[in-house]
């Protein structure tokens, strides 16, 4: 008796297998999976600690940055587009760098904003099962294979962040990084939503849902700081990080790995 597998027919449902992305891998179903496919988890982290430091190492001398956050999708020459143009202008033009998520649409339109009032313009752009080509507007240009690498380095060297317009991705920077000031994990950093009414629906719901019954309070809204343009962004920022670094530091900064020798 043949033990062969018989020909399987592709039926209307079936899908030619691909490569997955790494993050993609990372995230599957381990239903049914062998004990062998789960041992693997501990060999990723080394290459997980090699993009950190890849990011680290690439961005270690960026001091004044500002962080944007905004849709992929908006085309060139939209209002959005020129909006988050003008907002990388206006910060490149007060001395910070801006750093976005690397891709099109507004990302784009941050960048290139930046780079035309000649300040660092940095995108950390990501691997995705469709690809995301980098913008042409970038001093520094990273890839990142893993979501949570390439969003400690929206964190780690931002002074502020601004929310442009966008869709599930950038609302997801944007909660992370409320509830990162929320809990006190980073200071001193304003959250602005930019925009002239589009933020609204969102702030409506807010009040009337989560803040209604109990989850999040008044100050919790108060993190968000709704402004219609670019100056009024940059302004917001630019004293909120002279108020930083007259207050100085409230944690005393580590120098070196843990047990190893730390300088005070």
């Amino acid at each position: 008796m043949s033990h062969e597998r018989p020909e399987r027919r592709r039926g209307p449902r079936d899908r030619r297998l691909r490569q997955p992305t790494l993050d993609e891998e990372l995230l599957l179903w381990l239903d049914g999976e062998p004990p062998e496919v789960r041992a693997a988890d501990a060999d990723r982290v080394h290459d997980i600690a090699q993009e950190f430091a890849a990011g680290f190492n690439a961005l270690s001398r960026v001091e004044r940055a500002v962080t944007v956050f905004g849709s992929a999708r908006a085309p060139r020459g939209h209002p959005h587009y020129e909006l988050a143009r003008a907002l990388g202008a206006s910060l490149g033009r007060a001395g910070f760098a801006v750093i976005t998520g690397g891709g099109p649409g507004l990302m784009e339109a941050a960048n290139r904003g930046a780079q035309e009032a000649g300040a660092l313009s940095i995108g950390c752009n990501i691997e995705l099962a469709h690809e995301q080509e980098a913008n042409p507007y970038l001093d520094i240009s990273l890839r990142f294979e893993h979501f949570f690498a390439r969003k400690v380095m929206f964190v780690r060297y931002a002074s502020a962040f601004v929310v442009c317009p966008g869709g599930f991705g950038t609302f997801d920077e944007l909660f992370e990084v409320l509830t990162l000031i929320q809990t006190r994990t980073v200071r001193h950093m304003p959250a602005v939503l930019l925009g002239n009414g589009e933020w609204a629906g969102v702030l409506e719901w807010l009040r009337a849902f989560p803040l209604k019954d109990g989850y999040i309070d008044e100050a919790d809204l108060a993190l968000m700081h709704l402004l219609e343009t670019p100056e009024e962004a940059c302004e917001m920022i630019r004293a909120a990080h002279a108020r930083a670094l007259e207050e100085g530091p409230e944690i005393v900064r580590r120098t070196a790995p843990p047990g190893g020798a730390t300088e005070r």
